[in-house]
């Protein structure tokens, strides 16, 4: 039996307990509201006035925000794009003090990328070039990558094989599970990269290829920098390149000639050739040669009839980049009609098509776009041996 002293107590006790309870209670609430209600601390996001200078190249606009933010506006993807995508690039140790409006970015970067995938092999001389190929990880077709450097890093294992770029084995690039994937496309119907995206692997568009000048395909190593912090290094890569292009541009404008130059060759009936506003035009005409047709208003390729291309081309003094090709048997096994131009009569055809890497895959196609410098070089030896006489060419050869 409890006493009246006794139950007076344990009365107390209980009041005392829930009292104690509804406190602790409302102190809790108190604290969890006040930590939802308080805002994280809020870096202000303000455009620097001296933004980053982009010269040559028409496809990409880079901007710089206080406090490291940099975007990027791709306004090219591909030719005639009527769409464009631009990224916000974010440093890792400010990302969760930042506000801004994430639906205005196709993508939102943190930097610096440890962990790449690249499909181009245009892509891969940028990165070696800013010390970065050792962040690339995965890459489709990986044999048609020439650099023996990058090889080396596929064969170890440390590249993987990703399927081809029409086809691109998604799977395999979720579970590498890279920071950034850089594509390109030839329209916006590449359902692949929407499947990357929606596994929170962001993908951005490169379009290199759609510039119409040598150095500005070269300027796109200025893409690639702001992902890895390399800007720095991207100018002075780029500044070199630059100038040694000028240089040898303004050599070939002394040489006391102008040799014509056709290029191309057939493909069933049809030859195809590098329309007057091409990349490869821009090459012959700032080697100081009369490229037959520089006068077209393409920027892609011709498409031509034999008739048209032997009336205007048979006397030119030289062929240069007869597609595939890389002997005269070759092309004379292929069709009797390459006989009849005088480049072929005086051996003045050259290609670019016997430099090869390890695998077969062609150094042109891959490093040329970085190095036009090197390009141009060749040029003027070939057109003008009297203005380099001890230079030797690196991509173009003669046929054998």
């Amino acid at each position: 039996m409890f006493t009246l002293k006794d139950q007076i107590i344990l009365l107390l006790n209980i009041f005392k307990f829930c009292f104690l309870k509804k406190f602790l209670l409302a102190c809790l609430t108190i604290l969890l509201f006040s930590c939802f209600g308080e805002k994280k601390p809020s870096i202000p996001i303000t455009e620097i006035s001296e933004q980053p200078t982009i010269k040559y190249a028409k496809g990409f606009i880079i901007k710089k925000f206080q406090p490291g933010i940099t975007t990027i506006e791709i306004t090219s993807p591909w030719p005639n794009a009527e769409s464009t995508f631009t990224y916000a690039l974010v440093p890792r140790d400010i990302l969760a003090k930042v506000t801004f409006d994430k639906d205005a970015y196709d993508a939102i970067i943190t930097i610096p990328v440890e962990r790449i995938v690249v499909t181009s092999t245009t892509h891969i001389p940028a990165l070696e070039a800013l010390g970065a190929s050792d962040k690339l990880i995965g890459f489709p077709d990986t044999q048609y990558i020439s650099s023996a450097k990058t090889r080396k890093r596929i064969e170890s294992g440390a590249i993987q094989e990703l399927g081809h770029n029409e086809s691109l084995n998604t799977e395999m690039v979720i579970e590498l599970a890279p920071d950034l994937v850089v594509g390109f496309g030839v329209d916006n119907q590449n359902k692949i990269y929407e499947t990357i995206q929606h596994s929170n692997i962001p993908v951005v568009y490169n379009g290199d290829w759609t510039e119409e000048t040598p150095l500005g395909k070269a300027e796109w190593i200025k893409f690639f920098a702001p992902f890895f912090k390399k800007e720095i290094a991207a100018d002075s890569i780029f500044s070199s390149i630059e100038k040694s292009y000028l240089a040898a541009k303004s050599l070939a404008e002394t040489a006391n000639t102008k040799p014509s130059v056709i290029s191309g060759a057939l493909y069933k009936d049809v030859w195809y050739c590098p329309g007057g506003k091409s990349w490869a035009a821009q090459f012959l005409k700032d080697a100081n040669a009369e490229y037959i047709w520089e006068t077209t208003p393409e920027t892609g390729s011709l498409s031509l009839n034999w008739e048209a291309v032997l009336e205007a081309g048979q006397h030119s003094d030289f062929w240069i980049g007869p597609a595939q090709f890389t002997s005269y048997n070759s092309l004379e096994k292929e069709s009797l009609h390459y006989k009849q131009f005088n480049a072929f009569k005086n051996k003045n055809v050259f290609t670019f098509a016997k430099t090869k890497g390890a695998t077969d895959g062609l150094l042109y196609f891959e490093l040329a776009p970085q190095r036009p410098d090197i390009v141009l070089k060749d040029l003027i030896r070939i057109l003008h041996p009297e203005l380099l006489p001890e230079y030797q060419p690196y991509f173009f050869k003669p046929l054998d």
